[in-house]
């Protein structure tokens, strides 16, 4: 059985999920030989214990995976009909685009969506899923390939199906859904490359997984061709804005560039319009490249370059993957690649 997840045979229903006993209170108060009022007293309130015992108690908890129960005990035993979906950004396109199409499946099969939002960080993302875990949910869909170790243990003693999204890099937990992003970016800057241009910049923002992974691509891209490249970052939220901001810095320090690779549409829409605005010549003194195909720049005149992903897909295909493995089937392949596309438009 996949992800040490029980089933039963329900005649009417087929395979139901059976979820694990999860720890308790009652065992972290075992081990530490405490009272059970002691135990929930701490977890709620660390400084009403002494730093000795409150150090056992936090130690123990971790140690066995405990997941806090905020949802009726009668949900421990039996489906709750909801899905976690832990996100980044509620504000990239990206993820609103993943979650129609996960909601294209999980609505009609009668599935709850529970939403939360860590901001590219492992730590928040650690608590996002503990709050997610804690209401009991049949299943979670995380949309990065890296952890902390409580969340993977949270993960082994929730015992239901997970699936991580948007990458195909990286090995899985459990299985994944999503697209190659460093052969993506190799690919778009290759192209870039084939239509004569040399002196080609990253521009990268978030500085996630992702984004690194991307460079990755645009790196190998560079260096097959013998040219040198160039990496701009920024640790600011993808927006029009920071892209504006960092086409203004290449024409004040890289006067010898000729191109730009960004990590985001967002990011490529805002540098073209800098070169607007300042009469720089696209797609004749700069090629402009973005990364994902957002409707703003498939639409734009001239169309933007870009890595058109399959982002309702990937939503989609992960969500009958997870209820699938709800059901009780099995896990027919780890990682599920569902390409990408390059665009060309008219800025390159």
């Amino acid at each position: 059985m996949p992800d040490g997840v029980t089933y039963r045979r329900d005649r009417n229903r087929g395979p139901v999920t059976v979820k694990k006993k999860r720890p308790t209170l009652q065992d972290i108060a075992d081990r530490v030989g405490a009272t059970k009022m002691t135990v929930s007293r701490c977890l709620r309130d660390p400084s009403t214990v002494s730093e000795g015992l409150r150090e056992r108690i936090f130690a123990v908890a971790e140690q066995i995976g405990y997941i806090p129960n905020r949802a009726p005990d009668l949900l421990s035993k039996a489906t709750s009909r909801s899905i976690g979906l832990l996100v980044p950004s509620l504000t990239n396109q990206v993820f609103a685009d993943v979650i129609v199409g996960i909601e294209t499946v999980t609505e009609p099969a009668g599935y709850h969506l529970m939403l939360s939002h860590y901001g590219y960080s492992e730590q928040l993302e650690e608590r996002s899923l503990a709050s997610l875990l804690s209401y009991n949910v049949d299943g979670v869909i995380l949309s990065d390939r890296r952890h902390t170790q409580r969340s993977r243990r949270m993960l082994e003693t929730a015992g239901i199906p997970a699936i991580e999204i948007m990458d195909t890099c990286l090995p899985p937990l459990y299985q994944a859904v999503g697209f190659d992003n460093v052969q993506a970016a190799h690919d778009m800057v290759a192209e870039m490359i084939r239509r004569g241009r040399r002196h080609i910049l990253y521009l990268a923002v978030r500085l996630d997984e992702r984004t690194r992974q991307r460079e990755e691509g645009y790196r190998a891209a560079m260096e097959a061709q013998g040219l040198t490249p160039i990496t701009l970052q920024s640790t600011r939220r993808s927006s029009y804005s920071v892209g504006a901001e960092l086409m203004a810095q290449i024409l004040a320090e890289y006067p010898q560039a000729d191109g730009i690779f960004c990590t985001n549409d967002d990011v490529a829409v805002g540098a073209y319009f800098e070169c607007l605005r300042r009469h720089v010549l696209v797609p004749e003194r700069m090629a402009i490249a973005g990364f994902h195909g957002h409707d703003v720049g498939q639409v734009m005149a001239p169309r933007l370059a870009s890595v058109v992903t399959p982002r309702e897909a990937i939503g989609s295909r992960a969500a009958e993957e997870l209820l699938s493995r709800i059901r009780g089937q099995p896990v027919k392949e780890a990682t599920i690649d569902l390409a990408y596309c390059i665009e060309v438009g008219g800025t390159l």
